[in-house]
């Protein structure tokens, strides 16, 4: 089996779909779980405090 031309014509599996919250195409479709805004997993949207920029230590929005 190579890993090149001939195994990119096997990938035709619906793996991500468009979420309901976000609209974005990152909804798993076997998890039932969105990788962008965590819809499916929790009520609040899905975020990390390195998403937001500092200046000097103060945070910006």
């Amino acid at each position: 089996m190579s890993k090149g031309t001939p195994s990119m014509g096997k990938r035709n599996k619906r793996v991500h779909v468009l979420c309901r919250r976000c609209g974005k195409r990152a909804f798993h479709y076997q998890k039932r779980k969105c990788s962008s805004c965590g819809y499916g997993d929790t009520s609040k949207l899905k975020k990390y405090a390195w998403q937001q920029k500092s200046l000097d230590g103060v945070r910006l929005r």
